[in-house]
């Protein structure tokens, strides 16, 4: 796959602005409860300092919505990075001021600093042409390591790669290198999984799907759309009623490319947007007027992973429900074991099972699973967006996690 990566280019003694996904789970007293993606991130840091460069890390955290909300801010990450670099990674006190810009100007060689939090400014992800070249500005040289955002069209994900150099990251590299032949060429029958909540999120990456998958399966807040197209009865289950139509056309689609789309056929549904609320399970086209779907059902379970057992290479990307809440994780956690055990080449974009802790433990796993984040899409959607947009260190968009099955001599 055509790209640059920071071992083609000479960094010593340059500054180099970073765009990693430092976006962590944050307990209430703002103690971090997972660094997996600040874990992720070292090989390329390291990498970096080693060779002497003048490092400038910036990335987002939570949806401050474009202003000074100290509650996102990144200090915790600046703590736990200068914890595993040790020495102190100074936090800027803004992202594009006369802190930022001191700092910038300050950084030593093999030494690294933190921008503030990039969506303190509305302008990072409306992609603002002079944000991105203020940002730009601090650096000689841009590295993309941030896998979970990189499909984002934002002023710190694309707009900086006008005004600079770009290369990526370890982590975006290794991955795409991975995908790639997955991806371009992969062992049949191939099947797609995609949940979620939008439907608007996905329809590039549905249109794409359908000209390369076999099967296409689809659950979680998205599917009560398509249960909506076929005249079924959805309660107060999530529902874009704007794409009603649009999901029909869908699954016209798939019909006529011979994809078998399967939705579910039963969930679980509550009273109520609660883990302890009143549940019941029943048909996906009947869900009672008070109720919302909240989960897969267990036919809906047996189904999928009849599908799953047969396929031969796998994309997976969005929750079968509510996961996060007990009672409504035994879909998603279900479709993970069958994927664990099905011996397929699996690729995965959930960045919440890994937050959870959950994925790594599903009994029978036989994958090693490397994190980077959320990854919208799997291959270029059909309706250019801009992101993941600068061609001179990739070319396409990819699903952050690979599950390679390991050799049942080795178990590597």
């Amino acid at each position: 796959m055509n790209k640059k990566t920071i071992t083609d280019i000479d960094v010593n003694g340059k500054k180099v602005l970073v765009r990693c996904d430092f976006n962590v789970p944050l307990d209430e007293e703002g103690h971090i409860t997972d660094e997996t993606r600040i874990n992720a991130a070292l090989p390329t840091i390291k990498y970096l300092l080693e060779h002497g460069a003048k490092v400038i890390l910036c990335s987002h955290l939570g949806r401050p919505k474009g202003t000074f909300n100290m509650k996102y801010s990144l200090k915790p990450v600046a703590e736990r990075l200068s914890e595993k670099l040790g020495f102190e990674v100074k936090l800027a006190k803004d992202v594009i001021g006369p802190d930022a810009q001191k700092l910038a100007s300050e950084v030593e060689c093999g030494k690294a600093i933190l921008l503030e939090n990039v969506r303190f400014h509305a302008e990072e992800e409306k992609n603002d042409p002079e944000f991105a070249k203020q940002l730009a500005s601090l650096a000689e040289i841009y590295v993309s390591d941030a896998f979970g955002t990189v499909h984002r069209a934002h002023a710190s994900t694309a707009g900086v790669a006008a005004y600079l150099p770009a290369v990526a990251g370890f982590l975006i590299g290794k991955e795409l290198d991975m995908m790639g032949g997955a991806l371009e060429n992969p062992k049949r029958p191939f099947l797609a999984i995609l949940g979620g909540a939008k439907v608007k999120d996905k329809i590039g990456v549905i249109t794409n799907l359908l000209n390369k998958v076999d099967v296409l399966l689809i659950g979680g807040g998205m599917s009560y759309t398509f249960q909506k197209a076929l005249g079924g009865r959805v309660g107060k289950s999530l529902l874009d009623e704007e794409r009603v139509g649009l999901a029909k056309e869908i699954m016209e689609t798939a019909k006529q490319k011979g994809v078998k789309l399967l939705l579910p056929v039963d969930n679980v549904a509550g009273d109520s947007f609660s883990n302890d609320c009143m549940r019941i399970t029943v048909h996906s086209t009947e869900i009672p007027d008070n109720f919302e779907g909240m989960d897969i059902g267990p036919e809906t379970i047996k189904l999928f992973t009849e599908e799953i057992k047969r396929a031969r290479t796998i994309v997976w990307n969005g929750p079968m429900g509510c996961f996060e809440m007990p009672n409504f994780a035994k879909g998603t956690l279900a479709i993970a074991e069958a994927l664990a055990n099905s011996g397929a080449i699996t690729i995965i974009g959930e960045p919440h099972l890994h937050r959870r802790r959950r994925f790594s433990g599903v009994p029978g796993g036989q994958g090693a699973a490397r994190r980077g984040g959320p990854q919208r899409q799997v291959i270029p959607s059909a309706t250019p967006s801009g992101a993941a947009s600068p061609p001179r260190f990739h070319e396409r968009k990819f699903y952050t996690t690979c599950v390679k099955p390991s050799s049942p001599e080795t178990g590597k």
